[in-house]
């Protein structure tokens, strides 16, 4: 008999619709609460290493029956326009979250997965029960909860992270364009306190994200003029920005984005996704993480539900997978980030890689992982 009769996922995104798909299809009731409509734009650099294939593929997902672009190079600028270029070793894909996420939906509703689009405010464990309490004033009770709400929510607070009351500098943005680009290649191009990701998604148009320091931002007032006047000072952007043609009526932002260390469990409900943990965007695995530890998770849990743990160890264990699956690249994502703030270091780090390019594949690989099947 099954121990787990409900579960609810709170976050409708990569890692909630992977959990939800996964563990519904193994026999849960699963309700995922989702705030917004699908489908939807995100924030996000819509570029996902190859590596979760194999784990998707059994879920019955293929993106690219949903137009997804493969990718098999990546190219780095230099805040100067200097380019370095390596082969993916794993290669991946670009696909639009609007697009994505909206087909995971559907996948995962497809399964009997119970779609509710309200915003969990809070949430209560009684015993072995949880109530989650929503905006319209419903109530919902369930066996376990999983929180992949995204990089940080209301309901952070609500649980008293530690994370949420610690400032944080950094900014992102992020549009779709018309241009021309090389459709099989993610580029990382560096300015003046960030970087900025390039990539093709479907149906020709170009995913454009870009991560900056606050203080950086501030300075130049508004995105126009921090566009011209801090990322054209990259040829290679200054190229792309000045052919390239805008199809969002403006861009997408997205503020306070923290990398300090989250707990993994946080009140007995079990964090997935960037609500666990988020890496450097310049390593361009986040939404394969978010996958990867959507697979942890359920297999996790389902284990758990044939009686081999209790519940405590089903906390302890998945909290140590994913430090084992993950801190690695989370530590390596961080010195990155510390090194190309360094304009000098930057310059040093780029002739390394022009003089010994393998270490670049290296560094590829030590912050994504392996193909992994369910």
């Amino acid at each position: 008999m099954k121990r787990i009769e409900r579960i609810g996922i709170i976050g409708g995104g990569l890692a909630g619709l992977t959990a939800a798909l996964h563990l519904s299809k193994a026999g849960f009731e699963v309700l995922l609460f989702e705030k917004e409509r699908y489908p939807k734009h995100k924030v996000c650099g819509e570029y996902i290493s190859n590596e979760i294939l194999p784990y998707w593929t059994t879920l019955g997902v293929n993106p690219f029956e949903w137009g997804a672009v493969p990718i098999t190079n990546f190219e780095f600028t230099t805040v100067q326009g200097e380019p370095i270029e390596a082969e993916l070793p794993l290669g991946g894909f670009s696909i639009s979250r609007y697009l994505l996420d909206f087909n995971l939906m559907a996948a995962a509703k497809k399964a009997g997965v119970r779609i509710v689009q309200e915003q969990v405010q809070s949430v209560e464990k009684n015993n072995e029960i949880f109530s989650l309490q929503t905006l319209l004033g419903n109530e919902y009770e369930v066996n376990l909860v999983i929180g992949s709400y995204g990089k940080r929510s209301n309901l952070d607070k609500a649980l008293h992270r530690k994370f949420i009351t610690l400032k944080t500098p950094w900014l992102a943005v992020k549009g779709h364009y018309s241009g021309s680009v090389n459709s099989n290649t993610v580029s990382l191009h560096n300015f003046d306190g960030g970087y900025c990701g390039i990539s093709s998604v479907e149906k020709n148009r170009i995913n454009v994200c870009y991560i900056t320091h606050l203080d950086a931002f501030k300075e130049r007032c508004n995105l126009e003029n921090f566009q011209e006047n801090v990322l054209e000072r990259n040829p290679k952007l200054k190229a792309f920005f000045k052919e390239a043609t805008p199809l969002f009526e403006k861009p997408l932002t997205i503020s306070q984005i923290s990398f300090d260390q989250k707990k993994v469990v946080e009140n007995h409900i079990f964090m997935c996704g960037d609500s666990a943990g988020l890496i450097h965007p310049l390593c361009g695995n986040g939404m394969a993480m978010a996958v990867r530890g959507a697979q942890l998770l359920s297999e996790h849990i389902i284990k758990f539900d044939t009686g081999n743990w209790s519940r405590s160890q089903l906390e302890r264990n998945y909290e140590k997978s994913w430090k084992k699956e993950f801190n690695s690249r989370l530590r390596i994502g961080s010195a990155l980030q510390t090194l190309f703030q360094n304009r000098l270091a930057t310059r040093y780090s780029f002739k390394l890689l022009q003089n010994f390019p393998f270490l670049l594949k290296y560094i590829i690989k030590a912050t994504h992982g392996k193909p992994v099947k369910n």
